[in-house]
């Protein structure tokens, strides 16, 4: 008996503007996936999306009487923990779950037609929308705090662009090859265990650069240690919203002018590797329902 070969119709080579359209096209299929994730994450919660607020509320509260009895490091640590925290958050949840993102949807992907990029795009769908409800919270603490600082706040659109540009990248990427390659789902959280630590979320930057810079081959360090594109997003996070008296000693070594355009390179490069990992997505999309 000849075996039967199940496959995605799809174009032979990705033509962005074509595609683009046809996902604009089904974006209520995207906005009904999106409403689906989080209705299954609420399920039978009297809160729902409440919930999300009250996570970085209840960080702020435990932070703020952690650093007030143990004497931290870093003043005000709450602001500046969590203006790292959570940009990594809608990072790595994306990444994480996207893994499992056309898995999870193989019955659909078998039966109903729509672009398979679809399906990684709603898993950052939901992380952007817990991340926008948690982000209110902590500017609402920020302007108590502080104030409005508009002086360094307009930073804070250039860290994100290229926040959701690299996590765009990333989930579509690892999505791709998570069908094929189920080995991935399982690397994927250690990779991201090391990526956390390698980032300056829990600890200041300005200390690890003073600590780097003393090593004998310090600066070859340092700028290795720069490569890491979500360094110099958290960078801009922290240069955004975190003003305490000790900024400067604690902050990364750079100028808000300096951030800003390191984060603009950071977004065009981001910007290419959505490219990149579209392209890859859509060439393996085709045996989808084969691999399944």
């Amino acid at each position: 008996m000849t075996g039967v070969t199940e496959r995605t119709s799809e174009p032979p080579r990705l033509r962005v503007r074509l595609r683009a359209r046809e996902l604009y096209g089904y974006r209520e299929i995207l906005w009904n996936l999106v409403r689906k994730e989080l209705k299954v994450k609420y399920t039978a919660s009297v809160l729902g999306a409440v919930w999300s607020l009250l996570n970085p509320l209840v960080f702020l509260a435990v932070f703020s009487f952690v650093s007030a009895m143990l004497g931290g490091a870093v003043e005000d640590y709450p602001v500046f923990l969590l203006a790292g925290l959570l940009g990594w958050n809608l990072y790595s949840v994306s990444v994480s779950q996207g893994a499992q993102s056309v898995i999870a949807n193989a019955n659909l992907v078998k039966k109903v037609y729509f672009p398979r990029e679809i399906l990684p795009l709603a898993t950052v769908g939901v992380s952007l929308i817990d991340f926008v409800l948690q982000s209110l919270v902590l500017f609402l603490f920020v302007v108590v705090t502080y104030g409005f600082a508009i002086d360094r706040i307009w930073l804070y659109p250039f860290a994100f662009v290229a926040l959701l540009l690299f996590t765009t990248a990333m989930t579509m990427f690892i999505s791709a090859l998570n069908v094929r390659y189920r080995d991935v789902q399982h690397l994927i959280g250690l990779a991201l265990l090391v990526w956390f630590w390698l980032t300056p979320i829990v600890y200041p930057a300005g200390t690890a650069y003073a600590n780097i810079i003393t090593y004998a081959h310090g600066p070859v360090l340092w700028k290795l240690y720069l490569l890491n594109p979500l360094a110099w997003i958290v960078f801009g996070f922290q240069g955004a919203l975190y003003h305490s008296s000790d900024a400067a000693a604690k902050l990364a070594p750079y100028t808000t002018g300096q951030l800003a355009v390191a984060l603009t390179i950071v977004s065009a490069i981001a910007a290419v590797a959505v490219y990149l990992a579209w392209r890859l997505y859509f060439s393996m999309s085709g045996d989808f329902a084969e691999e399944l």
